[in-house]
């Protein structure tokens, strides 16, 4: 069974910084594309950022554009996000999650593709 364990959330200050990162196990990290989504409370998933498996591309909601980088160390079979100039609207449990498609350079910005996510980690940004 894969395993996918966020962690680096906590509370920021409007204008602040956190580093998110996720740890993946038990499958072959560098072939899949990754993501990063969040969910707030009453709110439907947004998909916020995603990662070829290669590395070689990025993608951005236009909410976070900007703002947030996310990147991958292969080596390590890790994740990260980081988040820039944080707004309270970004508050949000965030998860990280794996694409359906063995493709290391497969692209897409779907949330529908991603079977398989972590626990997730709270960020909450107020003053």
């Amino acid at each position: 069974q894969l395993q996918l364990v966020e962690s680096g959330g906590g509370l920021a200050r409007p204008g602040g910084s956190l580093t998110l990162s996720c740890a993946a196990s038990r499958f072959a990290f560098s072939n899949y594309l990754m993501s990063w989504y969040r969910q707030a409370p009453g709110k439907e998933r947004e998909l916020v950022a995603v990662i070829t498996g290669a590395g070689g591309a990025t993608d951005y909601a236009d909410s976070v554009v900007g703002r947030f980088t996310i990147s991958r160390d292969n080596a390590k079979n890790a994740l990260y996000l980081r988040m820039n100039s944080l707004k309270p609207e970004d508050t949000a449990t965030y998860y990280c999650a794996k694409n359906r498609r063995f493709d290391k350079y497969y692209y897409s910005f779907r949330l529908d593709e991603y079977p398989d996510w972590g626990q997730g980690t709270q960020v909450t940004v107020s003053s």
